[in-house]
């Protein structure tokens, strides 16, 4: 949250940005590690994007590609339907769900050998923030947190990383779509300020000529230079909706002392440098690179 009198962003939405950053790698995984790959080629979904569409889309049930472009939002729609609801015939939702997050297990196991104790400790705290959450309008989040809380240690970290994670990209479609920017347009006005093209429009599906049109429009708002830079204006957008998803992200956060969320961060810090050893930077989804911990 930020003050309304001042705009400063409150300690709760500071934390929601900092566990942001400490939470994406542990879910990420899902995405890059090898052994995520592996377990969703495994059974039958070969490419790349049948394996993301159907783990990221199976909590919501044996949906079509409507929904998911809409709870996904960056997403062109045609690259949608080309996996879904195909998918299912393979893998229906609740199998998918399993492979999801065997995948996942099993890298994290791999990633964060050593680090037993912290694991088992930052699941059950980020599982009692997660207890916490207002869902109302958190479509993936809800759908995330209704399924059954896994018994192991490791997929429970995930589970409960998951859960975070998604909810907060829900408040930041909500803050998007009030910026008055659909899913094309926010990856280009993206690309203007710090991430390049080649990160974004190949992993999304729009074809050069959406990415053009978008572009077009951008640039008659004010928010693009013609030379695709984004300008001041356009600055301040992207700020704003970042402000915007770190108010949105923030409630849960309350809950927790100074203390706790320091704790919190302490036991998360070794883990998300792990996890991002599995990553590259930079990366479609616009996580930085973890910060390594401190030494003694």
């Amino acid at each position: 949250m930020t003050s309304h009198a001042t705009g400063t962003p409150t300690p709760a939405a500071t934390c929601a940005r900092a566990m942001w950053a400490l939470l994406e790698p542990v879910h990420a995984v899902t995405y890059f590690a090898p052994e995520a790959r592996a377990a969703f080629e495994e059974a039958g979904l070969r490419g790349f994007w049948r394996g993301y569409f159907a783990g990221r889309a199976a909590p919501l049930g044996p949906v079509g590609p409507e929904p998911v472009v809409a709870a996904f939002f960056g997403f062109a729609p045609a690259m949608v339907a080309r996996a879904l609801p195909a998918v299912w015939q393979i893998a229906g939702p609740a199998r998918a769900v399993e492979i999801r997050r065997a995948g996942a297990g099993a890298a994290l196991r791999r990633l964060l050998q050593g680090h037993q104790e912290e694991v088992a400790r930052a699941g059950d705290a980020l599982l009692a923030v997660a207890d916490r959450l207002d869902l109302g309008g958190r479509v993936l989040g809800a759908a995330n947190a209704a399924l059954p809380v896994p018994r192991d240690p490791v997929d429970r970290l995930w589970h409960a990383t998951t859960i975070l994670r998604e909810h907060r990209g829900d408040g930041h479609v909500a803050a998007l779509v009030a910026a008055d920017l659909d899913g094309c347009e926010t990856l280009v006005l993206r690309s203007g300020v710090d991430l390049p093209r080649t990160e974004l429009q190949p992993y999304r599906g729009w074809t050069d000529q959406e990415w053009a049109a978008a572009r077009d429009r951008l640039a008659g708002r004010g928010l693009l230079d013609p030379e695709g830079s984004a300008t001041a204006e356009g600055r301040r957008v992207l700020e704003a909706v970042e402000r915007a998803t770190d108010r949105a992200a923030a409630r849960p956060w309350q809950g927790l002392a100074v203390e706790e969320r320091r704790r919190l961060a302490a036991l998360l810090t070794p883990l998300a440098h792990a996890c991002g050893t599995a990553l590259r930077f930079p990366n479609p989804i616009g996580l930085p690179k973890p910060v390594p911990p401190a030494g003694p």
